[in-house]
């Protein structure tokens, strides 16, 4: 417990720290913080439909979340997470139109393996570069981001825009394809129990397996590493086309339960806020499972915090911020417990 709770005050102090900076910042602006954040709290959990909102948000958020753990735990800053979750959602939206000669359950996992291989593919480019050509991740990753929003606007304006010819997304994909929905008359999808089982198969991954100990260990000391007999590039690569996978599928299921279709701006930014989500979960699973459905919450109560409060939703993403300079801050100024490992990992 005395462990536990060690690895996990960072994040306390930092999303105590980013509330106590977001209040002080209500305050000065003339509302009540008091009121702002009864009002979060309301949206996000006053009720069925809000409740079913957080599992909405949630979903693509621990999926992203776990991509970030996994190659972060590795050593390998995979910034491309949205890219990544791009190219999953762009696969299940050309493919979606088409149907299979599958049972309904079959040809809906069928599509989300290919969604998933899709972001694994995207992120494998970066891998292989790195491998090649000694590119540095951050750089690839992060302008294959960019490579993958100019593809989506493209395809959604010309090749694969909607036959009615209104406006720039695709068809939707087959009702046979959409996810099925927990609760009657809630948008709460079946994609979030997935996320949830996925999360608890990464972390026998992680901390029970052979493979999640290599990865472990290349990210820690990749020269000792491969001292001991472990191939480094192979468990680097591994883990960026895991972590790649993931969030392809994040996109996969999001056009399956969520959107039906794919169009410009599809993603809010799950990519990005999913490194505020790994690094408060302190690239644990279990701890990012909870940073998601805060970080859900957030999303899901902040229009209920401008209607009731006059407080602007871009409170939402100050927080996310302060919780990621908070972290940063904490880590250079050697507060986090392990400091003599490397940054973030477990």
């Amino acid at each position: 417990m005395r462990t536990l709770a060690a690895r996990f005050a960072p994040s306390v102090l930092a999303l105590a720290g980013a509330l106590a900076a977001s209040a002080l910042i209500v305050a000065l602006a003339g509302r009540d913080p008091a009121v702002a954040f009864g009002a979060l709290w309301y949206g996000a959990f006053g009720s069925a439909d809000s409740l079913s909102e957080v599992a909405v948000k949630t979903c693509p958020l621990l999926l992203c979340g776990l991509a970030i753990a996994i190659s972060f735990q590795a050593g390998v800053w995979n910034i491309g997470v949205e890219g990544q979750l791009l190219m999953g959602a762009l696969a299940m939206a050309a493919l979606g139109t088409h149907a299979l000669s599958l049972p309904a359950g079959l040809a809906l996992g069928a599509y989300l393996i290919a969604a998933a291989a899709a972001g694994a593919v995207w992120a494998g480019i970066a891998g292989v570069l790195k491998l090649r050509r000694n590119v540095n991740e951050v750089i690839s990753t992060i302008m294959l981001n960019f490579v993958a929003l100019g593809l989506i606007g493209y395809l959604v304006q010309g090749p694969l825009m909607e036959a009615a010819g209104r406006y720039p997304q695709t068809d939707a994909v087959l009702p046979a394809l959409w996810m099925p929905r927990l609760v009657l008359g809630h948008r709460a999808h079946a994609g979030l129990l997935l996320a949830l089982l996925i999360a608890g198969a990464l972390h026998v991954l992680l901390y029970r397996g052979v493979a999640g100990y290599e990865m472990r260990a290349a990210g820690l000391n990749p020269a000792a590493a491969r001292l001991a007999g472990i191939d480094v590039d192979g468990r680097l690569l591994l883990s960026l086309l895991v972590s790649g996978a993931l969030a392809g599928l994040a996109g996969g299921i999001e056009v399956s339960a969520v959107t039906h279709r794919l169009y410009e701006h599809f993603s809010p930014g799950w990519g990005f806020t999913a490194i505020a989500v790994g690094l408060l979960g302190r690239l644990s699973p279990a701890g990012v499972v909870v940073a998601a459905i805060f970080f859900g919450a957030l999303d899901a109560g902040s229009n209920a915090m401008q209607r009731a409060a006059g407080v602007s939703s871009v409170l939402v993403a100050i927080i996310q911020a302060i919780v990621i300079l908070s972290l940063v801050a904490l880590e250079r100024g050697r507060w986090l417990p392990g400091r003599q490992e490397k940054q973030f990992t477990s």
